[in-house]
């Protein structure tokens, strides 16, 4: 499969499972999480999904929480989605937001003490 259409599957991928989660679930926890990213592997059985969430909770809790719920999830998105196999869902909390937060500290920091 080429480069182009896994792309275009993870975009719909990303497109969806915001709907699913608002929509079909009843956990609030789960209505707390933003999907920032996908990666499909290239035999488009395995996708990470990246998210982060507004939540106080720990970010493990809350990876917990959407993974319990993958396999409903995964479910839906078939019914929503036009390819043969899809994927298994693996939900991975999104660090670059903080990372990003904390390096714009470091250089605002460097730019007060000069």
């Amino acid at each position: 499969m080429t480069n182009y259409n896994i792309k275009r599957i993870e975009r719909d991928i990303e497109k969806y499972i915001p709907t699913i989660i608002q929509r079909e679930t009843t956990d609030e926890l789960l209505k707390t999480i933003t999907i920032t990213d996908c990666e499909l592997s290239h035999d488009l059985s395995y996708c990470k999904v990246y998210f982060t969430s507004v939540s106080d909770l720990d970010e493990k809790q809350i990876a917990k929480e959407a993974n319990e719920a993958a396999p409903f999830i995964r479910g839906k998105l078939a019914k929503c989605m036009n390819i043969r196999n899809t994927p298994e869902l693996h939900f991975v909390y999104d660090t670059s937001i903080a990372y990003g937060e904390n390096i714009e500290k470091i250089i605002n920091k460097l730019h007060e003490e000069k």
